[in-house]
Parts: C-alpha cells; sequence; structure tokens
C-alpha cells in the first residue's frame, strides 16, 4: 500500500461541492466522488481520497490538493495521464507523486489560501459570469481593507459561520486578509489554518455590505466579537470563489 498526494483543479459550476455525499442522504455530482470512480478505474479496488478542504457547490479550485492510498505499481505521472483521461474537462489533476504515510492532506496543513473575484460592471461577459460576483457600486479599496485588516490574528469566527458547520471550534487564526485590484477586478485574498463552513463567503458578504453602509472597523470588530450571525451581513454567492492553494511547508508562507 502507498500514498500519493493529487494537486488538483476545478470547475465548481457543475459540482456539488466537493465532498462525497452519501453520508448526508444526497446524490449529486461531486469532485471527489468523479475522482475516487477514476481511481478504482485504474487500481481496481476501491479508494478513499481524502481533500485538504470541502468546498461548497459552486466553487472553484486551482489548488486543492487530497491524497489516496492504493495497493499498485504505477508510478505519479502514470496516474496523472490515467487520470486526466478518464476524468471530464471540468476537473484536471495538475500533479501526482508518492508521498510519505505520515503525509495528510488535511491534518498536515499548515493554510489555506483562498481568492475572491469581484467585479463593478452593469453586466458581464458571458465567460466571466460563472466565475465572479458582479456588484453595481464597489465601495474604494481604502475602506474594504480597513474592515479585512480586522480579522487579522487567532479569533472567534462563530458571526461568519453557519449553524450546521459541524466543527466544535469556531476560532481560526487569519495570516493574511487583503482586497486589491487585479485588471479590471477586485480579488479579496484571505489565508488562515482553516476555514469554516462558509465563512469566506460570508465574510466577503459582510465587508462589502458594511462598506457600502459606511460602517466602519469598530462596528465590524463587535460583530465579530458578537459570535452572533445574525448581526453580519448576508453571505456572498459561491461563484466568484476559488481554493487558490494549500500550503504544507513554512517557506510557502508567501500571500
Amino acid at each position: 500500500m502507498r500514498r500519493f498526494r493529487l494537486d488538483i483543479a476545478y470547475d465548481g459550476t457543475n459540482f456539488e461541492g466537493w465532498q462525497t455525499q452519501q453520508h448526508l442522504n444526497r446524490s449529486g455530482r461531486t469532485v471527489q466522488t468523479v475522482l475516487e470512480s477514476a481511481l478504482q478505474t485504474l487500481v481496481g479496488h476501491e479508494v478513499i481520497l481524502t481533500g485538504a478542504g470541502r468546498t461548497d457547490s459552486g466553487v472553484h479550485a486551482r489548488g486543492q490538493t487530497a491524497h489516496f492510498d492504493a495497493e499498485t505499481r504505477m508510478d505519479g505521472p502514470q496516474f496523472l495521464r490515467g487520470l486526466n483521461s478518464c476524468l471530464s474537462a471540468d476537473v484536471r489533476v495538475t500533479r501526482c507523486r508518492e508521498v510519505d504515510p505520515s503525509f495528510h492532506a488535511r491534518f498536515s496543513a499548515l493554510a489555506r489560501v483562498y481568492h475572491y473575484h469581484i467585479i463593478c460592471s452593469p453586466s458581464l461577459m458571458p465567460w466571466e459570469a460563472p466565475y465572479c460576483h458582479r456588484v453595481t457600486h464597489l465601495p474604494a479599496l481604502v475602506r474594504l481593507n480597513a474592515l479585512a485588516s480586522v480579522l487579522h490574528g487567532e479569533q472567534d469566527f462563530t458571526s461568519f459561520s453557519q449553524a450546521k458547520d459541524p466543527h466544535r471550534s469556531r476560532e481560526r487564526y487569519i495570516y493574511h486578509s487583503v482586497f486589491y485590484p487585479q485588471g479590471d477586478k477586485v480579488v479579496y485574498k484571505i489565508a488562515g489554518n482553516a476555514f469554516l463552513w462558509r465563512m469566506v463567503r460570508s465574510l466577503v458578504g459582510t465587508i462589502l455590505d458594511f462598506a457600502a453602509r459606511d460602517l466602519g472597523e469598530n462596528e465590524f470588530r463587535e460583530v465579530l466579537e458578537s459570535r452572533d450571525r445574525r448581526r453580519a451581513g448576508p453571505t456572498a454567492p459561491p461563484h466568484g470563489l476559488f481554493l487558490h492553494k494549500v500550503i504544507y511547508d513554512e517557506h510557502e508562507f508567501s500571500f
């Protein structure tokens, strides 16, 4: 039995998220299910794939990471070619390599980096609509970043979690939180040790809402410290969100 690491990119538009949903008594096309089916075809036995994070329905990934164990003589490049020949065009394995059995895609991760794409425009080009959140008014970057800066450090993010979030602890450490221009878009980049269910989208929706209503850092901090989701703003839609990368080495801490 050998352990392999996969680096994965996918367009989440036609997926019901990352995670297999059998335990939720729901059926739907998920990234995990599609990849596990392809792996089983290659190795001839059931394979369980463990991901670094569980992206929601409609959320995309440039740098998802997962691992699996298999009894096989295949090597990483053979898996890479074989998997991509079996997979549909909206999911791709970008790298596959054998790793030490101690590696765990979820628990070995030091940080996850997400990007959220926003565009201020009266309309979107057809090819942009699935990948950015369109707004008709965008507050100044200085105002957005004043709010985003409140998130740095270790804090309780209950105010930006969902009632059904399964995590016992709502404390997370945020290393980086900033809005910046990228062409005709604005990107929100956030890096943390881990994230709660829909936490990034709740943060984006609340920051946009507070900035539009001219509310400042003190009001935003009060909401954060209240641990009350009802005081936060709306949840931004999923299609602007990308899991950009997962960090496993301290030398990769450059955001």
